[in-house]
């Protein structure tokens, strides 16, 4: 068999950029706690955590004098506050593209509630995830969180459409999907609506490409952790262009029924996915 890896796989800058800091302040302590996952891979948590990276879910785990990092994701206000208040340090490893769209969605709600008005700010993502909560804590949850088609109907009908609308995505979502959710709303309610494009060019561009990389496959290997949002939507992307995509967190899941002997595979993943992970899957596939 064949085996090619994606070479625009792998971790996003924002990723990269977080585990380097806490990788760096390992160096020097014993012990480093994160607020969260720094990111959606096991394997990838397994190999930090034996460095001293220690997740947590809340401040209430971090004792004053400790440190925690706020991973890429971001972090509503209250959780600064609350590190303050608590003698807790902050390494803030936030991605500069959700700061700036943290900052957009401030400036929209302003707008939307200015000169007496009553807009609506909806925001499409996943309900419920990190970098979604922490945009939802810059208005102090004065949004509308939509994943699809029925929850936006469901917004359309509750709210007053003679009121300007602004929308805005979570950076990782799919540019199709965004795309068919803003249309859908344009028409509903015509020109009261202010439509941003915040999905992260490097997950943006990958798409296409991706979807390309798992044509030109006779199997695709998509490997991301189960909790990545990003990976269930390149996986989806994936299996969409190739149905022979199968998703694995790791070479342990690899299964030989899946492979014939002249089979060109393809070996992909999310941008929570490290490379040494694709890599070690790779190998695997060639020992088959």
């Amino acid at each position: 068999m064949l085996v090619d890896i994606d070479s625009q796989s792998g971790f996003c800058g924002g990723v990269i950029r977080a585990i380097g800091r806490a990788e760096d302040f390992l160096g020097k302590r014993d012990h480093l706690y994160s607020l969260g996952a720094i990111v959606h891979n096991e394997a990838e948590l397994d190999r930090l955590g034996a460095k001293g990276l220690r997740p947590v879910d809340s401040l209430d785990a971090v004792t004053e004098g400790e440190s925690v990092l706020i991973r890429a994701h971001g972090e509503p206000p209250q959780t600064y506050a609350e590190a303050r208040r608590r003698g807790v340090t902050v390494i803030d490893c936030t991605c500069p593209v959700v700061l700036r769209l943290q900052r957009h969605i401030r400036e929209a709600y302003a707008r939307l509630h200015a000169d007496g008005r009553h807009g609506t700010l909806i925001i499409f993502g996943k309900v419920g995830h990190a970098e979604v909560l922490g945009l939802l804590g810059q208005v102090g949850g004065d949004a509308k969180v939509v994943e699809n088609r029925q929850m936006l109907d469901d917004v359309l009908s509750s709210i007053d459409l003679s009121e300007p609308v602004e929308i805005f995505s979570q950076t990782t979502k799919s540019p199709s999907e965004y795309a068919a959710v803003c249309a859908a709303v344009a028409r509903r309610i015509g020109g009261g609506l202010t439509v941003h494009d915040t999905i992260c060019s490097q997950v943006a561009n990958r798409h296409e490409r991706l979807a390309a990389f798992a044509r030109s496959h006779d199997v695709i290997l998509f490997v991301s952790g189960r909790a990545s949002s990003n990976g269930k939507v390149l996986c989806d992307l994936c299996r969409s262009a190739n149905p022979r995509t199968y998703h694995i967190g790791n070479a342990a899941e690899l299964d030989p029924a899946w492979f014939r002997p002249d089979d060109h595979v393809g070996i992909c993943g999310a941008t929570s996915t490290p490379k040494w992970l694709l890599e070690e899957v790779a190998a695997a596939v060639r020992d088959l």
